[in-house]
């Protein structure tokens, strides 16, 4: 593992990395530091991107249906009336079916609308008002497609349950996710980094993405927005909707070190994070291989190689964009955790791939036959 993740470093696949494998209950790998000058800190801050949707809105969701305060099947109308996609569930937000667009760059409009944000100032006011104002763009997002029809991984669905979730909770998701995620399962130091307010002394690094806001487009989002980039000296969550938003989202935005993640998978392993329904495959959507909130491996080009979730019953995981993981296999009682910042050599960088790839299949056959 330890020559795995240095040579993804002297390939530039990342300028950072850290790793963690749970077997059984126990740690039985945990490499922080994988750079330079900061080797040996524990407590490095990855910007998780997309594995926010699990580890903070699926978790969130978990907790509330736990308590009754939620249902898989209510419609999304019951907690947003001004929604335009009325009918969808929120099984359906979960599961990337609801028929909504993959991404819409709401940052863009907002940054033409008030460019004040890309000063290096917090702005405190300016940005709460820019976050109401995205949020009510998104309430107005109209579907792209039937609900059903397909899977498509869809931020936007995120972005919409993030909001379900604070007027059910009845207070911002990054309250909800300290007092209902990270108290509980004791992550000390995982959390979202509103950008109007100070960062958390407990933070001892937070690993950088890139330097301008917004992010140059991802391949394939090229022409989709036109507000000119700046030179991005405060910092911040990757996602630029998420930026907008004052850091704080459904979709993206969460931070933690590499052993907070691990311990939220253990939790998941252990059956104490859990949904009233089982953690299978949608079966009612051609060809997913979604389930609540996580994805499970396809049958060829997984992310997690060739050999986790081939036992049953089977294995769950996500992705996030700068070059995170998560991937928990049941059968196997493992729990392996990729962080890197793979973006850190631009968005078309997706060396990430066959590495993570190698890497989990690395994992597996660590441990032999067991």
């Amino acid at each position: 593992m330890d020559q795995l993740l240095g040579e993804g470093l002297d390939r530039q696949v990342y300028a950072a990395a850290d790793a963690v494998i749970m077997r059984r209950g126990r740690t039985w790998f945990f490499r922080a530091g994988v750079h330079g000058p900061t080797a040996g800190h524990s407590l490095r801050m990855f910007d998780l991107a997309s594995v926010t949707k699990v580890m903070s809105t699926t978790a969130l969701v978990c907790s509330f249906a736990a308590n009754r305060q939620l249902s898989l099947d209510h419609e999304i109308s019951r907690y947003l009336p001004d929604a335009a996609l009325k009918s969808a569930t929120i099984a359906d937000l979960l599961m990337h079916r609801s028929g909504l667009p993959a991404f819409v760059p709401y940052f863009d409009e907002a940054l033409k609308r008030e460019p004040r944000l890309l000063e290096n100032q917090a702005h405190p006011e300016l940005r709460a008002e820019t976050r109401r104002l995205v949020s009510d763009a998104i309430r107005k997002t109209v579907s792209s497609a039937p609900i059903g029809a397909a899977a498509v991984y869809s931020d936007v669905g995120f972005l919409l349950l993030g909001q379900v979730l604070e007027v059910v909770g009845g207070a911002p998701l990054n309250v909800l996710f300290a007092d209902l995620v990270a108290k509980k399962w004791a992550l000390p130091t995982a959390g979202f980094r509103p950008i109007s307010e100070p960062i958390s002394p407990l933070w001892t690094e937070v690993v950088a993405t890139q330097n301008q806001r917004p992010r140059e487009p991802a391949p394939g989002q090229e022409g989709l927005w036109t507000v000119a980039s700046v030179p991005d000296v405060r910092g911040g969550v990757d996602d630029d909707n998420a930026w907008v938003m004052n850091g704080v989202a459904g979709h993206a935005g969460l931070y933690a070190s590499a052993l907070e993640v691990g311990l939220f998978g253990q939790a998941i392993l252990d059956g104490r994070l859990h949904l009233p329904v089982p953690w299978e495959r949608d079966s009612r959507t051609p060809d997913s291989t979604r389930t609540y909130g996580f994805d499970t491996p396809s049958e060829t080009g997984a992310s997690c190689g060739t050999r986790i979730g081939k036992r049953p019953p089977g294995a769950i995981g996500h992705l996030g964009y700068t070059g995170t993981s998560l991937w928990i296999d049941f059968a196997r009682d493992l729990v392996v955790v990729l962080l890197t910042n793979r973006t850190h050599f631009g968005r078309a960088n997706v060396a990430i791939r066959e590495f993570r790839q190698r890497f989990h299949d690395a994992v597996v056959d660590s441990f032999g036959s067991d």
